[in-house]
């Protein structure tokens, strides 16, 4: 048995103080083991810790016995287990104020994959939006086919985003509100098992979980996290779509929204967001595509074919200097640690290091994580 796993799932588990509280131990102290390890003597390396804290983290037996029965259930049913900081956890999210401890994951997709984007909005879309997420991933299948499309299998946009992207060939990814023990809504089984060997569940939830309507706020931050776009397609004034929408600003991601008629009520959030700039307004995939700086994925296809030749004398921008410096200082980093330190949005800084890719400058290793070829 995996004794981190172990206790970092029972981490999570712990009462007496809330996810962040744990994250917050689990990345100080260096694991969930460690964390039990320290159990008795916590406040010798939390000197802070309050005493509501240390008191309920002497007693790991109930913890422990669950943990023990969730691993159970993942080994049976054949669920990857992901570990924050692992090569397998999505980098994307690694470097989130909140980033969940454990991930349950059931699938075929790559998480780290080159682009990944979100499309959210409104339980109650209308056939205005059903059709914008259609002509959405049907184009952007043909200008930039390597994005992998992640919604929260709810009703409305999410579903029709999951099942454009299964009807295109792309590969889709839900994040569900509850364990992995059961699909909910139930009328979306079906598109959910077909998501298994073209994308794939993902939760932090542990199966017995129910989908609780706190659960789906709290989702929205993975959904935000792991990606490099939020999209909202419809939206009421308030909704589900635009706390993911806001999420992603916090984590400095890139929002769009299509504008909708005015006076519609499942357009007011989208229309709403736009005239706040708190979302670039796009009309189709290559408003998305050249915002994003996606444009060169067809050049970067066929110099993966052809073999990258490193230039000999590389000229590079201000951004690219400031990258390769970062990388020559630091070492090997992940995405989202270049993005924090260089303070370039991701998905600007992806365009930036394709380039530098083709120059020869950088070369991607495993796990999302760039290397400064000297």
């Amino acid at each position: 048995m995996n004794c981190e796993l172990l206790y970092s799932i029972a981490l999570t588990r712990m009462t007496g103080f809330n996810f962040q509280t744990a994250l917050h131990l689990y990345r100080t102290l260096g694991g969930g083991r460690a964390v039990y390890e320290h159990r008795n003597d916590i406040r010798d390396v939390l000197p802070d810790c309050s005493n509501r804290l240390a008191e309920s983290l002497r007693d790991w037996s109930l913890p422990l016995a669950r943990a023990e029965q969730e691993m159970t259930f993942i080994e049976k049913h054949h669920i990857r287990p992901l570990l924050l900081d692992t090569d397998d956890y999505p980098q994307r999210l690694c470097e989130c104020p909140d980033a969940p401890i454990v991930l349950y994951y059931m699938g075929s997709a790559d998480l780290n994959q080159r682009h990944v984007i979100n499309i959210v909005g409104t339980r109650h879309c209308t056939a205005y939006g059903q059709d914008l997420v259609s002509r959405l991933v049907a184009d952007l299948k043909q200008q930039c086919p390597e994005v992998l499309i992640v919604s929260g299998l709810a009703y409305g946009i999410d579903i029709c985003a999951h099942r454009h992207a299964l009807a295109n060939g792309f590969e889709t990814v839900g994040v569900l509100a509850h364990g992995l023990d059961e699909i909910y809504p139930g009328g979306h089984r079906q598109t959910a098992k077909e998501m298994l060997s073209q994308g794939g569940l993902l939760t932090e939830y542990m199966t017995e979980t129910r989908p609780e309507k706190l659960n789906f706020v709290r989702r929205n931050r993975i959904v935000a996290g792991i990606s490099d776009a939020t999209i909202l397609v419809e939206s009421a004034a308030r909704g589900g779509g635009l706390i993911t929408t806001r999420i992603a600003m916090e984590y400095n991601r890139s929002v769009f929204a299509f504008p909708g008629p005015v006076g519609a009520q499942y357009s007011e959030g989208c229309n709403q967001l736009i005239r706040s700039n708190g979302a670039t307004l796009i009309t189709c995939a290559q408003d998305l595509v050249n915002d994003m700086g996606w444009h060169t994925d067809a050049q970067w296809l066929q110099a993966q074919a052809d073999g990258i030749q490193r230039t000999i004398f590389p000229t590079l921008s201000g951004e690219e200097q400031k990258i390769a410096d970062i990388l020559d200082d630091a070492g090997d980093l992940q995405l989202n640690q270049l993005s924090v330190k260089s303070n370039i949005p991701i998905g600007q800084l992806t365009a930036l290091l394709f380039q530098m890719e083709m120059k020869g400058i950088i070369r991607p290793l495993a796990g999302g994580t760039y290397h400064l070829m000297k």
